[in-house]
């Protein structure tokens, strides 16, 4: 028997509210600047959700994840992906006990709240294959027994889009399981100085660790208060139309446009916009979805489920283009 769901009052939405802005603040001093990451993480906790990052090196991406888990009594875990790294150096394996002449399960680093998959294009497909179950099924099998995973339980994988040298793409099945990809841009001049004053007054020395402002329970509360959160069945039509458009390029782009795209994004992408505009609704203050929430998250959710062909490149045209195009061709209800 399915639970109706509540909308969340004004009691409700003070809480989520005094939570969210104490984790806000408590990822402000140690992170400067990158305001979409931290609202593409918190948006991937609350709506239960996996992010995928991409920048270059030293853009703060581990720090993040870690003050994000130690802000919320979370348990950390950083996975540094390179070609030998095995699927069961992540989900875990049995170790013999000579003792007890008996096996015993080594549960792997992915039974964590937040696990970085640092670099994660440099693991092997196998390796890569692995984090499917956990991530979709929320649980890995080891010996044939089945270990659920924490929750919240959120992955954060990482790649470097320039060193290619040495890497194994993500397959398409792999990526469309990201709720969200994020694309990390340098600092500002103004950023990397306070980053400089931060480093000399000893901000980032570890006898000054972050310290915890919420509990793993007020997580899964304000996840309970984002199932809540009101979505118009407008604004679900209007989410699941701009989705089809990148499946039939030719009815809403130019022709120009349209034969550039191989392949469009898949019903993942529908629920990843009806989820995550609830958590970012619930973010900006609100107990309802408004159509701006879900045009402000459009580039997120597609831009790595969108396949374009070979002559994309050599036009100079990437899936951030046919996004702003499919935005102006559907209409905002």
């Amino acid at each position: 028997m399915t639970t109706a769901r509540v909308q969340p009052d004004h009691q409700m939405m003070t809480e989520a509210q005094r939570i969210v802005a104490a984790i806000a603040q408590s990822f402000a001093t140690k992170v400067v600047g990158q305001d979409n990451l931290r609202e593409s993480l918190l948006i991937g906790m609350l709506a239960g959700g996996h992010i995928l990052l991409e920048s270059v090196p030293g853009l703060a991406k581990t720090t993040a994840a870690r003050v994000l888990a130690d802000s919320v009594q979370g348990r950390f875990q950083r996975i540094q992906c390179t070609p030998d790294l095995l699927p069961s150096d992540i989900v875990g394996t049995q170790i013999y006990e000579a003792a007890t002449n008996s096996f015993a399960t080594q549960l792997g680093p992915v039974h964590a709240n937040i696990v970085l998959l640092d670099e994660i294009n440099r693991s092997s497909a196998k390796t890569q294959s692995a984090m499917l179950e956990a991530m979709e099924e929320r649980q890995t099998t080891i010996a044939g027994v089945m270990h659920a995973l924490p929750e919240p339980f959120l992955v954060i994988a990482t790649q470097n889009p320039v060193d290619q040298e040495g890497t194994y793409p993500l397959s398409e099945a792999q990526t469309d399981r990201f709720m969200l990809k994020e694309i990390l841009r340098y600092p500002t001049a103004k950023e990397e100085v306070e980053v400089l004053f931060r480093i000399d007054a000893g901000v980032y020395d570890k006898t000054n660790p972050t310290r915890p402002v919420v509990g793993l329970e007020d997580i899964r509360r304000l996840q309970q208060i984002v199932a809540g959160v009101h979505m118009d069945p407008v604004l679900m039509q209007y989410a699941s139309e701009i989705v089809a458009a990148t499946r039939a390029p030719a009815q809403y782009l130019s022709p120009q446009l349209a034969r550039l795209v191989e392949y469009g994004a898949s019903p993942r992408a529908t629920i990843a916009f009806m989820r995550s505009a609830r958590a970012l609704a619930l973010l900006s203050g609100r107990n309802h979805v408004v159509p701006d929430d879900i045009a402000n998250l459009a580039h997120r959710v597609l831009r790595h489920r969108l396949i374009l062909g070979f002559e994309a490149a050599s036009a100079r045209v990437t899936s951030e283009n046919i996004i702003d195009a499919v935005l102006h061709s559907v209409r905002i209800p």
